[in-house]
């Protein structure tokens, strides 16, 4: 699942760490999130989608991969 936490994180000029305060999740999480290596619960996206004020569906995007 491809991720746009990164590029968000920037426009809001946040670091992982702040982001992950406000998620309620550890600094961690929000790397493996970055890095493709994790993909979040639907109330950590919805909580995300929240933080950054969009949509989950801005943020993430299945890839055709996601579905085998």
């Amino acid at each position: 699942m491809k991720n746009s936490i990164k590029v968000e994180r920037a426009k809001k000029n946040i670091t992982q760490a702040e982001l992950a305060r406000l998620a309620k999740v550890s600094r961690q999480t929000i790397n493996a999130m970055e890095l493709g290596k994790y993909v979040p619960s639907t109330v950590l996206a919805l909580r995300l989608a929240s933080i950054f004020e969009t949509e989950v569906g801005k943020i993430f995007v299945l890839e055709d991969t996601d579905w085998d």
